[in-house]
């Protein structure tokens, strides 16, 4: 099995995301690792469960994608020699994965991934909402949100995955 995650947070999920054709994915090997299963375990439950996983909920990389990734990140060195591609789930593929997988540390995994998507739209949004006011009190109000919801994003979580 991967090395697992010891302990779940914002910050170590913000860690693992990447962003593959400008969309925001979790490779199989992370979310397996989140989980506390096989990369094996994961792609089974995708192939088992097709109906779940419409276009746009998986990306199924390529040669070169998948060279990009070792390049790029030491934690996929061991993709280097396998002979299959790895999957990346979007937001929604990790949710319908979310259906499927049952364990409690799969579940914990879950709530941190959700909270992860969530606070990174909301900064987003903050962000975009900062660009489009004028007024200087209402700049130093969404300047004070970001730093809030980066702050919230970073700190430590406060129990361990059972």
């Amino acid at each position: 099995m991967e090395q697992p995650i010891e302990i779940l947070s914002i910050k170590s999920i913000q860690n693992l995301l990447i962003e593959i054709q400008g969309i925001t994915v979790l490779v199989d090997r992370d979310v397996a690792c989140l989980y506390g299963v096989e990369t094996r375990d994961i792609n089974q439950a995708v192939k088992n469960n097709p109906e779940k996983f419409p276009s746009g909920y998986i990306i199924q990389l390529e040669k070169e994608q998948k060279k990009e990734l070792v390049e790029n990140f030491h934690r996929f060195e061991k993709l280097k020699h396998s002979s299959v591609n790895p999957k990346a789930f979007t937001e929604k593929g990790l949710y319908m994965l979310a259906t499927i997988l049952k364990s409690s540390q799969a579940t914990q995994a879950t709530f941190f991934i959700i909270e992860t998507f969530a606070k990174i739209r909301e900064l987003a949004s903050t962000v975009k909402e900062l660009q489009e006011v004028a007024n200087q009190e209402q700049q130093e109000h969404l300047m004070q949100r970001s730093g809030e919801i980066i702050a919230e994003a970073w700190k430590p979580a406060k129990q361990k995955p059972v």
